[in-house]
């Protein structure tokens, strides 16, 4: 069922500081940033040549970036993406095993994709998005 990673998500802070850091300090293809509201982030997509960084910054006040960065100052890891080929299969699945997924239908993600996402108390502690391969 789970293909694979699609990105790995941290949650920023100050999105230029790290654009910056990605961009300059390492070399990395960056993206543009792109505001997502419907999801209350803005992020911008780092290219590796094996998979993605998604740096996750707030839009708006009810941004669950937002009440990230409160508990998290410094920023940190948000979530861990993989894909799946089925998003309404691996849906059902996951509840059938007692797993929660955080909303009642899949939502369009920032790859314009749908996803899912898995509550981290039944994922050893990682919030993990599934994403429509």
């Amino acid at each position: 069922m789970i293909g694979k990673l699609n990105h790995v998500a941290i949650a920023v802070a100050d999105l230029p500081a790290a654009v910056a850091q990605y961009r300059d300090l390492m070399g990395a293809d960056v993206s543009e940033p792109l505001d997502l509201p419907e999801h209350g982030v803005t992020t911008v997509f780092v290219r590796l040549p094996n998979t993605t960084i998604e740096l996750l910054h707030p839009l708006g006040e009810n941004s669950p970036i937002a009440k990230f960065l409160q508990r998290n100052p410094g920023g940190g890891m948000h979530h861990v993406c993989y894909e799946v080929e089925d998003i309404h299969a691996a849906m059902k699945r996951m509840q059938s095993e007692g797993v929660r997924v955080l909303s009642a239908e899949p939502k369009i993600g920032a790859h314009g994709k749908p996803v899912i996402f898995l509550h981290p108390k039944e994922m050893n502690g990682v919030l993990v998005e599934l994403e429509q391969a």
